[in-house]
């Protein structure tokens, strides 16, 4: 058994940004070697999370007014209020729903996605940020 990390940056807007890395954690899993396993995609942000979907266009703008109905921007939320300057309380607790992390079962060196499911990562922060990704992979 052996275990690879390896990380990757994304630069992101904010405001629901969603931003497809299927590819880039497909070719670290394939720069790995490993035929078989599973695999784990982690972003190290509390402001973003990391979702399988099938990415079209209307499934990121349901994405984008779900998330606005569930948990609108509000400058009365505590993190907001306790925190001068803060404005993205909204953008952590949409963090916490969706959470940060997915794993991933592979075979013969490739991801078992289904048809139309792809990794992205969402970004609901207020403004531009570049998101760290770790991709950590434990196989043989």
């Amino acid at each position: 058994m052996a275990v690879t990390s390896s990380t990757i940056t994304v630069d992101m807007r904010g405001d629901c940004h969603v931003e497809n890395i299927t590819s880039k954690v497909q070719k670290q899993l394939q720069d790995s070697g490993l035929q078989g396993g599973i695999l784990t995609v982690f972003i190290k942000h509390t402001t973003a999370a990391v979702m399988i979907i099938e990415d079209e266009p209307g499934i990121r703008a349901d994405t984008k007014a779900l998330m606005e109905r569930l948990m609108p921007a509000n400058p009365n939320l505590q993190h907001n209020t306790l925190n001068a300057g803060e404005d993205n309380g909204h953008s952590h607790l949409r963090g916490q729903l969706q959470g940060p992390s997915v794993t991933i079962p592979f075979n013969e060196g490739v991801m078992t996605l289904g048809t139309w499911q792809q990794i992205v990562i969402v970004d609901y922060d207020t403004r531009p940020r570049t998101r760290e990704i770790v991709i950590q992979i434990l196989g043989e």
